[in-house]
């Protein structure tokens, strides 16, 4: 089922304006009520989970991961911090931190008779991450048109020169790279978008089967959220047109969900250092020459 769908079937389930929202729960919780922070908690735990075994590809320690994120997260609003409305962005923040210093924590300790793994000038890495990180790469380079899938694979990966390149396009050097930029920036988009897509739909689709999992606004309707849900990967790299980008802010003033996606999206925005990359995949002109 599509995000779209879900969200669609969540709308018509959960449009009771009569239960609290984020905010109003968490204003409880810093007043006291563990009922308020047990609302939350069922309200949020699939996409924390889905998130959780995304990052571990392990059942047990995405639970271990889980309940960490939410214990910290309830001492946090108990002594007055974290947000005030986006508690889902907040949380999912959380809990990558916490697989980040536990990863890291691990391979500090670890013990082996082989010092050269423990090498100062060479940069460790979290391989759940990296795979969740190459499988998302992968599906937003393969939505690219093929012409920016050519020029991304061979001035990227293959290193190949504008000058070498574009002739195989039909281009001049400089046109070559005119491409080459609009192409990097489209991949981050759709790089962006996949997390929207993946992620997301996986928790909504937990949500699915839960009552209390998801609260949309009640002002918004399913059509609006779709429309939301599919540009957010460009508003979080700035790439929508002015009137577009009008629609898009006035939209998340309004609308609590779709400003907590935009958030988390933002934090992932963030971190985007360079182009996310496959780490194999091909021009599509390249495996149809592979399988010739």
């Amino acid at each position: 089922m599509s995000v779209r769908n879900v969200l669609a079937a969540d709308h018509h389930r959960d449009a009771d304006a009569n239960r609290p929202g984020d905010a109003e729960l968490i204003s409880a919780v810093r007043a006291g009520s563990v009922d308020a922070y047990a609302a939350l908690y069922r309200r949020h735990l699939a996409s924390a989970r889905a998130l959780a075994r995304q990052l571990t590809g392990c059942p047990a320690e995405a639970d271990d991961l889980v309940a960490e994120a939410f214990t910290r997260l309830f001492t946090t609003l108990r002594r007055g911090g974290g947000p005030d409305a986006a508690f889902r962005a907040y949380l999912l923040t959380a809990l990558r931190h916490i697989r980040y210093d536990r990863t890291r924590q691990d391979h500090r300790v670890e013990l082996s008779g082989d010092m050269t793994r423990y090498d100062a000038g060479v940069p460790w890495q979290d391989r759940a991450v990296e795979e969740l990180e190459s499988r998302l790469a992968s599906r937003a380079f393969t939505r690219l048109p093929e012409r920016w899938q050519i020029v991304l694979w061979r001035t990227e990966v293959e290193q190949q020169s504008p000058a070498e390149v574009a002739p195989l396009l039909g281009l001049t050097p400089n046109g070559l790279s005119a491409l080459a930029y609009r192409a990097r920036e489209g991949l981050r988009q759709a790089y962006l978008q996949e997390h929207v897509t993946s992620v997301d739909a996986s928790a909504y689709a937990s949500a699915d089967a839960n009552a209390d999992a998801r609260v949309l606004d009640p002002h918004c309707g399913p059509h609006r959220h779709g429309a939301t849900l599919d540009q957010l990967g460009a508003w979080a790299r700035g790439g929508l047109s002015p009137r577009r980008q009008a629609r898009m802010d006035a939209h998340l003033a309004t609308c609590l969900d779709c400003r907590v996606l935009a958030a988390e999206l933002a934090d992932v925005s963030g971190g985007l250092c360079r182009e996310p990359l496959p780490r194999t995949a091909g021009t599509g002109q390249d495996r149809r020459r592979q399988s010739a």
